[in-house]
């Protein structure tokens, strides 16, 4: 690898290690815990991402390419990942029962908005769409994390839809658990991209500005949670027209596709704001 390049993987690294530093810091992860996690991730990448083509990985070669013994390599190889986070479950299930909400006319009134829906009774209940859209999560367990998200409020004929979001609110083990996910999907991205040929990189752009006076930053948060919020509704609608449907001839399974907004702002000389 060229040195030019590796000074800037360097400090790419650097840059996005500080936050998640911050975080792990925050919550009681001390750097031996962070170090066997990192570990663990370069040996079964190397395993699943590098074998020779046509060839089975070793840990010889796992071990070389990775600069660990090869005790270590293996013994690595072998742990066990930890089960799925519950809170990741949460999360994508309560993104899932939002957006039937919102696009399945079962679920919606004359008009075509989400309809506001009886708790437990009938076939358009709440019940109904929690069955339909999480699994096997309980009806009160799935009110419970959409209040608690604000996304939902109680009245008197049942329940109501006031945020066509999922956020989560008071747990942050879910904060955490889309910290995970989302920030996986972006580097991933990022990742495809840099490999990819031209015609099929994926899209992955951001607006930004180094000279926004700060009397305007009130009014740019609110221009564009309105105009993102928007448009990920419209493109959600457009997901759900074209989900597989069970048992439909000519389906030859899913792919899951995701794209995502963030907003950031900092002082212009941020030390991390630096590339």
């Amino acid at each position: 690898m060229e040195k030019s390049i590796q000074t800037t993987l360097t400090r790419a690294l650097l840059t996005l290690l500080k936050p998640l530093v911050r975080i792990l810091l925050r919550n009681g992860i001390a750097y031996g815990s962070f170090a066997e996690l990192a570990k663990k991730t370069y040996v079964d990448v190397a395993f699943e991402t590098f074998a020779p083509p046509g060839k089975k990985q070793t840990v010889s070669r796992v071990s070389a390419m990775t600069g660990m013994t090869r005790k270590e390599a293996k013994r690595l190889h072998e742990l066990d990942h930890p089960d799925a986070d519950s809170s990741e479950q949460r999360y994508n299930r309560a993104v899932r029962v939002i957006s039937g909400w919102v696009n399945d006319p079962r679920f919606q009134d004359p008009a075509g908005a989400p309809a506001e829906l009886s708790v437990d009774t009938g076939d358009s209940s709440f019940a109904a769409l929690v069955r339909k859209y999480s699994g096997d999560m309980t009806t009160q367990a799935m009110l419970a994390v959409l209040e608690a998200a604000d996304s939902v409020e109680k009245t008197t004929q049942g329940v109501r839809l006031v945020r066509r979001a999922y956020l989560p609110g008071k747990d942050p083990a879910e904060k955490l658990a889309i910290l995970g996910t989302d920030t996986a999907e972006l580097i991933a991205t990022i990742d495809h991209n840099l490999v990819a040929a031209a015609d099929e990189r994926r899209f992955q752009r951001k607006v930004s500005n180094q000279r926004v006076r700060t009397e305007a930053l009130a009014a740019f948060r609110a221009l564009s949670a309105e105009k993102s919020q928007a448009l990920l509704e419209q493109l959600d609608a457009w997901l759900a027209e074209h989900e597989i449907t069970d048992g439909a001839q000519g389906d030859t399974g899913g792919r899951y596709v995701s794209l995502g907004i963030y907003f950031y702002e900092s002082d212009a000389g941020d030390e991390e704001n630096k590339s």
